[in-house]
């Protein structure tokens, strides 16, 4: 009997995003242990997605050892020491090469984030994370910040759920930079952002 890929692909796919939105939205607590029989008995699918999935959140470093994976203050310092290089050269790189449709598009995100719902700003701030992250026109630099992208989703739903003082403020400066040229001073902004996140992060674990 010939298997149904399609449907095989799509129950994996609706597992998979449904999971990794639990671990996200904190459903699914980090430091609790994944049972696949109950997930798919959940999320109404065979344990075979319910595995496929697991194994997908491992590589994206959401999951160990099939438990959410629980952020140490190590972790939280690893992922921003090396999220402060990439960003960091890479609003260098935005100052001298984002088009004005991009600068535009910059500039409404930060507008969103004065103004929007909590969603509303999640998605502003994941965009003007990436805007700025592709002007460094690194394919391989790029490719590591998007597998940092579901971690980095952690650490940004924290920032923007308990409204870190002078987020946007931050952004804004940043753009400003980047409107003026100014590849230092967007550089050092992008680092003091990202190391105001890290301490804000720490203070609430501690």
């Amino acid at each position: 009997m010939q298997r149904d890929n399609s449907k095989s692909g799509s129950a994996y796919q609706q597992s998979y995003e449904a999971l990794r939105d639990m671990i996200l939205n904190g459903t699914l607590a980090q430091g609790s242990k994944l049972v696949e029989e109950k997930l798919a008995a959940d999320l109404n699918v065979s344990r075979t997605p319910i595995r496929e999935s697991i194994r997908k959140l491992e590589q994206e470093g959401l999951v160990v050892n099939k438990r959410v994976v629980k952020l140490s203050e190590t972790d939280l310092r690893n992922t921003f020491e090396l999220r402060k290089l990439l960003e960091g050269h890479a609003a260098q790189c935005a100052a001298s090469y984002l088009s004005e449709q991009e600068l535009v598009t910059l500039e409404h995100c930060v507008a969103i984030g004065r103004t929007g719902s909590l969603d509303e700003i999640m998605e502003a701030n994941k965009a003007f994370h990436e805007i700025i992250m592709g002007a460094s026109n690194n394919s391989l630099m790029i490719d590591l910040f998007d597998r940092m992208q579901s971690v980095i989703y952690l650490f940004r739903h924290t920032v923007v759920y308990y409204h870190r003082p002078f987020l946007i403020d931050e952004h804004q400066q940043i753009c400003e930079a980047i409107r003026a040229h100014d590849g230092n001073t967007a550089e050092r902004l992008m680092k003091d952002h990202l190391q105001a996140d890290l301490e804000f992060c720490l203070h609430l674990i501690r």
